[in-house]
């Protein structure tokens, strides 16, 4: 909705100069405040001249004029959204209308949105006012009426809940030009001041806690401690005839050795890995402080919400070798590792139906609309095939096996070979259904998101062959109604980002995750030959990812897509998994630097944390009305001490030795 503005009554410009300003300047502490603080955004310069000033004798008055001064710099006009700024357009054309469109560069080959008309200008001229996006930056172009004169093109990022004016009139030199000018009339708000904030909250933390464990490794605050602890255990030992403790004693003295003395359990790292993934998730799931790049992203590309589920998928696949391996060495047979991996399968399947369908605590389950693929049906589905392929063809890896075969360059790779050639055959069918199957009223192999992308020619081609493909098997009311292409790309038609033919292409990274298990195990206590294989998968994948792609987001053979989980997508993030493995790997059960913590307790109990927190999202203390719910400090602050509570969960289950195992 676009309204007409009388300049007179527009949005209030900071930045006018104002008579106090004016005598204030022409002071000799004005004077020295200019000179200090001119290089500053000019509001911010204001306002610490306002507190420069406060050395003068109307000390009183300055600082209430600096104190509101500093709060207009976090202020937000009450009439914008997150994500949302003001622009005052302002026609000083000589009796002539023009139409603005803009577009995203988010938007890939979109059409030009009609942001809005502006008509003939009247002797004094006009202004509307109209609602511009600030998350990504924009083209703005104006045509007049007619359509068929392009008046100007600009190219602009404008922030949030920040004031700005286009100045559109005629070029002096010639009536027949128009130039077009932004104007900033009100600064933006700083955004992200809440992040910093965060930041240096959890690092504090961090130090504390840090420090707190130096001093507890110190033997004179350990028996400083446990004197105060125990008062009188110590004054009994002391006053004993010998002082020498009987058998009792001894027992406490081990379950003391024992609390101070923690086992070392080896391969922290997986965990580890794994918690971090989950706990990633669980805060962008909340929401990520309702920033951009804490979504996913709308279509090709990445952002931070868009690494976690990948590398959830890549640890199971090396947890898969782990405990496979481990368990035929053990002597146990194949059909009954069979039996319990298709009901651990099953069982993630049935609660990833309960979890994702959500409305059964809004009354009865309506299976017309029942969405069938998930999250965790896609790790039920992926579990399931890559388990069962290795253990079609297992042969349990002995210790002396890897240590006789490490001579062998390639020996941790060809003893898998027939497993590869099933993965590589695999990925042949993702590329033949994705860029050969004739999907209705869509370009071969069409890739994109439909609704508005590549200029709104292919409006209900989402996905192209993933989504035709559920939308046949699975039937469209049974995916995902909101994908993320709504938003940018405008599209209409339901896609599911975890639909059947992805799945092959998360078997695929679950398999390069279960490469690395291999490696942990045929190079078992030879670190460095670990974290040099892991480098290399590391760069063979990226060098993979930089043809598919040709090092861009939109113009490669294939794309990195999440929504499509295109074999780019699988390559780029195996390369950022087997790097982030490496280092946790290095810092964690290498060199100990890291015990893992928090990270590691969540990792431990992924399956309990993950469905916890789907559940209990909309439930006190996870979430609670806002005061403000257009401010992403607010957002944050929720999100950030959601995430933390569950970390706090972790760590207490963890304590109380509770697993949930399935």
């Amino acid at each position: 909705m676009h309204r007409a503005v009388n300049p007179e009554n527009s949005a209030p410009n900071l930045f006018r100069t104002s008579p106090e300003d004016t005598e204030a300047r022409s002071s000799p502490e004005g004077r020295h405040c200019t000179c200090a603080f001119g290089r500053l955004k000019p509001l911010i310069a204001r306002c610490a001249c306002a507190y420069v000033r406060m050395t003068s004798p109307n000390f009183a008055e300055n600082l209430y004029t600096g104190i509101g001064c500093w709060e207009n710099v976090f202020r937000r006009p009450s009439n914008l959204k997150m994500d949302q700024a003001l622009l005052l357009i302002n026609n000083a054309l000589h009796h002539e209308g023009f139409v603005v469109y803009w577009r995203s560069d988010q938007c890939y080959q979109c059409l030009y949105q009609t942001l809005v008309r502006i008509g003939a200008t009247e002797e004094n001229g006009n202004q509307v006012a109209t609602v511009i996006e600030t998350q990504h930056p924009v083209t703005l172009i104006l045509n007049d009426t007619s359509g068929q004169k392009e008046l100007c093109q600009m190219h602009y990022h404008f922030r949030e809940f920040g004031n700005y004016s286009l100045w559109v009139k005629n070029n002096l030199s010639s009536s027949d030009n128009v130039t077009c000018e932004i104007i900033i009339n009100q600064n933006p708000a700083y955004s992200y001041i809440p992040i910093l904030i965060a930041v240096l909250i959890y690092m504090g933390i961090i130090i504390i806690v840090s420090l707190g464990k130096f001093l507890l490794r110190l033997n004179l605050v350990r028996n400083w401690l446990y004197k105060k602890m125990n008062p009188i255990e110590t004054d009994r030992l002391v006053n004993s005839e010998l002082g020498s403790p009987n058998r009792a004693d001894l027992s406490c003295q081990e379950t003391y050795s024992r609390a101070w003395n923690p086992p070392v359990q080896r391969l922290r790292s997986l965990d580890t890995f794994r918690g971090l993934a989950l706990t990633i998730m669980v805060f962008v799931n909340y929401g990520g402080g309702s920033y951009w790049f804490f979504k996913h992203q709308s279509w090709n590309g990445l952002t931070i919400a868009d690494l976690v589920f990948p590398w959830f998928v890549f640890i199971m696949g090396t947890s898969i070798y782990l405990s496979l391996n481990s368990m035929l060495q053990k002597g146990s047979s194949k059909w009954n590792l069979f039996g319990k991996v298709l009901w651990r399968s099953v069982q993630l399947f049935l609660i990833g139906l309960f979890v994702i369908n959500e409305n059964y605590c809004r009354g009865p389950l309506s299976f017309s609309e029942i969405r069938i693929m998930g999250v965790l049906q896609r790790l039920s589905l992926t579990y399931l095939a890559v388990s069962v392929l290795e253990l079609i063809f297992a042969k349990p890896t002995s210790i002396a096996m890897t240590q006789n075969q490490t001579c062998l360059l390639l020996q941790d790779v060809l003893s898998h070979w027939p497993n590869w050639i099933v993965i590589l055959a695999l990925e042949a069918v993702w590329l033949c259904l994705t860029l050969l199957l004739q999907v209705p009223d869509c370009p071969l192999g069409y890739l994109g998101p439909g609704g508005i992308g590549d200029f709104g020619k292919f409006p209900n081609c989402t996905g192209g062959a993933a989504g035709y493909i559920d939308r046949t098997i699975l039937g469209q009311e049974h995916i995902y109604q909101h994908p993320t292409s709504n938003v940018i790309f405008k599209s209409t038609m339901p896609y599911d980002p975890e639909g059947l033919l992805g799945t092959i292409n998360s078997v695929v990274m679950a398999f390069f995750g279960l490469q690395a298990g291999i490696v942990l195990v045929f190079y078992k206590n030879q670190h460095k030959s670990v974290l040099v294989r892991f480098f290399s998968w590391a760069i063979i994948m990226g060098v993979l990812s930089a043809v598919l792609t040709k090092c861009s987001t939109n113009e490669g053979i294939i794309p990195v897509n999440k929504n499509l989980w295109s074999i780019s997508y699988v390559t780029t993030l195996s390369c950022f998994a087997f790097f982030l493995l490496m280092i946790i790997y290095f810092l964690v059960d290498v060199k100990k630097l890291w015990s893992g913590a928090p990270f590691y307790y969540p990792g431990m109990n992924s399956i309990l944390i993950y469905v916890g927190h789907e559940v209990f999202e909309n439930y006190f203390p996870f979430k609670w009305k806002m005061q403000d719910s257009q401010s992403h400090g607010e957002h944050l602050t929720q999100n950030l001490l959601a995430t933390s509570l569950w970390v706090l969960i972790s760590y207490i289950l963890y304590r109380k030795k509770i697993f949930w195992k399935i």
